[in-house]
């Protein structure tokens, strides 16, 4: 190290406290359309700002930013190209994040963070003592874009793990199965595109359950195989499945995710429910976990778990937990049975 080089420790630790400003780039790319008008080559700032209509240096700044986080990289001749990572933020990538990031930056998100240490305090969510209504009301009756950039980022993130599920999941015998809280179906389609004798059931707010993927309504392909039916599974489950999923869902508290799995438990004996969730421990994805477990307390007030914190809510609730085992880096799978 040069004697006039910062420690490594002061040098990350100003990036980190700063770290606002490069979720706020990857937002003003989202919403810009960023990605999607830089083609596989590179190309000049000024080319890609008259595309997009903006200020060619603050766009370059803007670039620059990004790219110092390996989201985009500079080229020669004041030009920028594609990294694995920008990719992510265009509409046609096969792992496209750009609606998963675009909910994570909603502007409700901004007025949260500010407030963490008071809910470290309390251990209570501050969501609606700043807005007035508990998070999903105020979702869908103050913020409908923000509600449609929610589902569309549960979609997203339903397909980066929706084969891999239907890979793990046995559906052997099974007649029905029921994608709980299953936000737009994406899971319950592909479960059913892979098993040709199966229905389904999908289960969500009347508001998520009426912006249905495409293939489970009116003439999509597996619109005769499908019951959508609106609810709100923490005040009880209206599906009589042989099988029910749970992908992502049980992250309120303790006391609604206990009513959420008990609605199941009191349901038909021999049933298979498989809860798939991301876990704090034993995870490879960590940083975003714990963000997410924070960013749950202030907003429901509820948590991400350890595997053995949901193992004791799973038998706590009535159903007989079977096994645990990973799925992917990012979720695990409790394999519980509704008791005889």
């Amino acid at each position: 190290m040069s004697a006039t080089a910062l420690p490594r420790s002061v040098r990350r630790f100003r990036e980190l406290f700063l770290s606002a400003a490069c979720a706020a780039a990857v937002r003003a790319a989202a919403r810009l359309g960023l990605a999607d008008a830089i083609g596989d080559e590179a190309e000049p700032v000024s080319t890609v700002a008259d595309r997009l209509g903006v200020d060619t240096g603050a766009l370059r700044r803007l670039l620059r930013a990004l790219a110092s986080n390996g989201i985009f990289a500079e080229a020669p001749d004041d030009g920028f190209v594609h990294t694995d990572m920008s990719k992510l933020l265009r509409e046609d990538a096969p792992r496209s994040l750009k609606y998963s990031a675009l909910w994570a930056t909603e502007p409700w998100t901004w007025t949260l963070w500010p407030h963490l240490d008071e809910a470290v305090r309390t251990g209570e969510p501050v969501f609606e003592d700043l807005h007035g209504k508990d998070f999903f009301g105020y979702l869908h009756a103050e913020a409908p874009e923000s509600a449609e950039i929610f589902d569309r980022a549960m979609t997203q993130s339903s397909r980066l793990s929706a084969i891999a599920i239907a890979d793990e999941l046995d559906l052997s015998g099974a007649e029905v199965v029921a994608d709980i809280a299953g936000g737009q179906g994406h899971v319950l389609a592909t479960l059913l595109e892979r098993h040709p004798g199966l229905r389904g059931v999908l289960f969500d707010l009347p508001e998520v359950v009426a912006n249905a993927d495409p293939r489970l309504v009116g003439e999509g392909p597996l619109a005769s195989r499908t019951a959508l039916v609106p609810g709100d599974c923490r005040h009880g489950v209206a599906a009589d499945a042989d099988v029910y999923v749970l992908k992502n869902i049980l992250e309120w508290d303790d006391e609604s995710t206990i009513a959420t799995l008990r609605g199941i438990a009191e349901g038909r004996p021999g049933a298979r429910v498989f809860v798939l969730e991301n876990l704090l421990d034993g995870s490879p994805e960590l940083k975003f976990t714990t963000a997410m477990d924070l960013l749950l307390l202030l907003n429901v007030g509820g948590r991400k778990h350890t595997r053995d914190g949901l193992a004791d809510l799973v038998r706590r609730s009535g159903l007989r937990l079977d096994e645990v085992r990973p799925v992917n880096s990012y979720l695990h799978l409790f394999a519980c049975t509704v008791p005889e």
